[in-house]
């Protein structure tokens, strides 16, 4: 199983990004090889839409699982529609957010943020 997490930084240790569409990258723990990589989110820049892409690139990598604090109605349409489950979390680490998951401390995300549209 493979788990992203929006992060701040590209190292162990990073906090979990505030921000899904918008995060610099994501760290993707790879269950089975026990290995943590990161991919750069390229949609950060966007100027609309990060939050898909942000999704296109995590189905892309392949991922099972993303683990957030929260993700908007679009994003998570992309995401649910590859199958991928989606977690809240807390937790500021990414480490500790993996460990919360993987101890079953985590709920899923049901509540998606709104589109925003710009006049």
């Amino acid at each position: 199983m493979r788990i992203a997490i929006p992060s701040e930084e590209r190292k162990k240790g990073t906090a979990v990004s505030i921000s899904y569409g918008r995060c610099p990258f994501f760290m993707i723990y790879d269950t089975q090889s026990d290995e943590y990589f990161f991919v750069e989110n390229l949609a950060a820049s966007q100027e609309s839409g990060a939050g898909i892409a942000a999704s296109q690139k995590l189905v892309d990598s392949g991922v099972d699982v993303l683990l957030t604090r929260h993700c908007g109605e679009n994003a998570a349409k992309v995401l649910v529609a590859a199958g991928i489950q989606i977690y809240r979390t807390d937790v500021p680490s990414a480490e500790d957010s993996i460990g919360a998951f993987m101890d079953g401390k985590l709920v899923k995300l049901d509540e998606f943020s709104s589109p925003r549209h710009q006049g």
